[in-house]
């Protein structure tokens, strides 16, 4: 396989640590042995993901780099696919007498607004599941009933008959005061050594009953399969040291990961935005618009300097409050399948070809046309080229399966998979817009950064549809959520929530609060062997107006700073602000360990023309445009479009109209002529 360049070695003893990415088609690595960079990328194995793993660590350990000596930090979907595919855990939910439906009325929030005869959705937990107990806290958290040995004897028997796997207790108020559910939940597990047992004070110490709820129900659901894939991991992976990057792009030990399946939900995705962060700083492009474009699904999200978190994501038709990256998903990727609806329009998506069998130019047996086999046709991914350094595109198979859709549409086969990139692409420019237009950020003050396997061959379109002038194919961009997980560290996203004004609140209020906090923190972070004295902390509040039931997040520094900073949140969001009291919701601290000192190796420069390592036709252009190997480039050569640039990862398309320049981290960096 080509490595990178290599440069003069460390005399220092240099870990040797290895980012894995999970995704729905592919399985990615990056490697660094403390000299270069690796890369392998194979077919993912979704019913036992540990094999595609295995897969890479046997491609990539060697005498030199041995197994034993590698830290892995490992980017995993198995909790985001249990909960997509409805395939968790049968889950019991304990509740205060009266509560115990929280969680099926929920919002009360219509999916289709408009639609008089919605479809009926099942509850996230039915209804014999749902079990009460005779406690309840005030809302200052002082005791109105005690939970009594008779109630958790009755609580036992319940869920005897019962069986669940799993148990999630979520009590009023128990944010205040966890008493109660810490004594349920010892209750269960000495009664019930196998079953998973959450709650919702550990998972989401924060008021709102039913976000709370359902983080603690997800958790628990999801939790027996995190647990039993994770010892699996471990056991076939004899590495120093393995880790699994969590939602808000840091990472946690295996073993506390097991117990925290609901905070895992944007594993991988995390790991892109940490890379594209950490190249962003690079490039002097600290004010980026990302598009991580896979074989299932497109990711876009908005990086100015900092990545935003958010406490308000959704996985499915569930609410998940737990601190994650910011970023806007949609079922646009590679592997999208296009076909002619009803009424005669063309869709593409959601469904996909997934890994198996994939698109139809794969050869793993795929029939229905996607976005993968368009690009293949159109000559915008060559057929000379190799994913992987092995998988051959089968051209005349994609060309068959346009067949039936380009006669649906009364079209030829080429106009047919024009229109599936059209469509495709449409789609993802208008999730960027959500991310940035509908924020009030205007998306022409950025760069444009794509990645993932497919998100070459539509950067340069995607910025053009944006108004952008300027782009970013960063090196490894098709396993760029693995190399992210070089760059991550350990951390912890802790809250408590407050609900008080803030004019009633006295600074040593917050102080105190921070300092349990960071106490928390670090006590997990040294039971992963980060030291007190490397521990950094980052202080925010959650700020509201009176009588809203929205929070924004500002950074902590003493009232009068937040307060302002508030008011001109709430102004950049919504356009206006209040003359109202403001209120304190919550009290966040990020406790973070040191990061990774990665360095990426230098290319060498050089001012001539790179020499094309052939040439292809592309539909619409009346010659053959030429391809370049990318590990064959130098940092300073010049590519104007039309172009494609191959990798064993990805393709990269750059259009007419734009010139890509090679920097001395490899990166492509694009930009509109004229």
């Amino acid at each position: 396989m080509p490595e990178a360049p290599e440069r003069t070695p460390s005399t220092e003893s240099v870990d040797c640590l290895l980012g894995v990415d999970t995704g729905g088609t592919f399985t990615d690595f990056v490697l660094f042995d403390g000299v270069g960079l690796r890369v392998f990328k194979c077919l993912s194995t979704p019913p036992a993901p540990e094999k595609a793993i295995m897969q890479g660590v046997d491609r990539l350990t060697t005498a030199t780099v041995p197994i034993e000596q590698l830290q892995i930090t490992h980017g995993s979907t198995v909790a985001t696919n249990a909960v997509l595919e409805g395939k968790g855990a049968v889950t019991a939910y304990i509740a205060n007498t009266g509560l115990a439906d929280v969680l099926t009325i929920g919002r009360q929030a219509r999916q289709e607004l408009y639609n008089l005869q919605p479809t009926p959705q099942p509850p996230p937990v039915p209804e014999a599941l749902c079990l009460e107990v005779p406690q309840r806290l005030a809302a200052d958290g002082s005791e109105i009933r005690a939970l009594d040995e008779q109630a958790l004897q009755a609580l036992v028997g319940q869920l005897r008959t019962l069986e669940p796997g799993a148990c999630a207790i979520n009590l009023l108020f128990s944010f205040l005061d966890d008493t109660a559910e810490k004594r349920i939940a010892e209750r269960l597990e000495d009664e019930f050594p196998d079953m998973f047992v959450s709650r919702s004070s550990e998972v989401l110490p924060e008021y709102k009953e039913y976000e709370r709820g359902m983080a603690t129900w997800l958790n628990a659901s999801v939790g027996p399969l995190i647990g039993r894939y994770l010892e699996r991991l471990r056991e076939r992976l004899p590495a120093k040291n393995i880790s699994i990057m969590h939602s808000a792009a840091g990472t946690i030990g295996i073993r506390q990961a097991s117990r925290r399946g609901v905070n895992l939900l944007l594993s991988g995705p995390a790991g892109g935005l940490l890379a594209a962060r950490y190249l962003g700083r690079l490039t002097g492009n600290e004010h980026l618009l990302t598009f991580d474009m896979g074989g299932t699904s497109t990711d876009v999200a908005l990086i100015e300097e900092e990545l935003k978190l958010t406490s308000e994501g959704r996985i499915a038709n569930w609410p998940v409050a737990v601190p994650m990256v910011d970023m806007h998903t949609i079922g646009a990727g590679g592997g999208s399948l296009a076909q002619v609806d009803a009424g005669g329009l063309l869709q593409v998506g959601p469904a996909s070809a997934g890994a198996s069998p994939g698109p139809v130019c794969y050869g793993q047996g795929g029939t229905q046309p996607t976005v993968t086999d368009a690009n293949l046709v159109l000559g915008r991914l060559p057929s000379v080229a190799a994913l992987g350094g092995a998988m051959r595109l089968d051209l005349e198979a994609a060309r068959r399966a346009f067949e039936p859709l380009a006669a649906a549409m009364g079209v030829e086969v080429e106009a047919a998979a024009e229109g599936v990139i059209s469509v495709a692409n449409e789609h993802m420019a208008q999730a960027l817009r959500v991310i940035s237009v509908e924020k009030g950020v205007d998306p022409r003050q950025h760069a444009l950064m794509s990645f993932g396997g497919a998100g070459g061959l539509h950067v340069c379109a995607l910025a053009e549809a944006m108004g952008m002038k300027k782009a970013i194919v960063p090196i490894y961009a098709g396993v760029l959520s693995a190399f992210g997980m070089l760059v991550a560290r350990r951390s912890r996203q802790m809250s408590q929530s407050v609900l008080q004004a803030l004019l009633d609140t006295r600074p040593e209020e917050v102080e105190l609060a921070l300092q349990d906090l960071q106490a928390r923190g670090e006590a997990e972070l040294a039971q992963e062997g980060v030291a007190a004295e490397t521990v950094t902390a980052e202080a925010s509040l959650d700020l509201r107006y009176s009588g809203q039931s929205t929070a924004l997040n500002v950074a902590w520094q003493d009232f009068q700073a937040a307060e302002q900073a508030f008011h001109q949140a709430h102004e950049d969001r919504y356009g206006h602000c209040l003359d109202l009291p403001v209120e304190l919701v919550n009290v966040r601290l990020a406790v973070n360990g040191p990061e990774p000192d990665l360095r990426l190796p230098q290319l060498d420069a050089s001012d001539a023309a790179p020499e094309p390592a052939g040439h292809s036709p592309v539909v619409g252009l009346n010659e053959e445009v030429p391809l370049y190997r990318r590990d064959a480039l130098l940092a300073g050569q010049q590519i104007t479009g039309p172009a494609i640039v191959l990798e064993e990862v990805s393709t990269t398309f750059i259009d007419a109209g734009w010139q890509a320049e090679v920097d001395r981290c490899g990166n492509l960096q694009l930009n509109r002529l004229g």
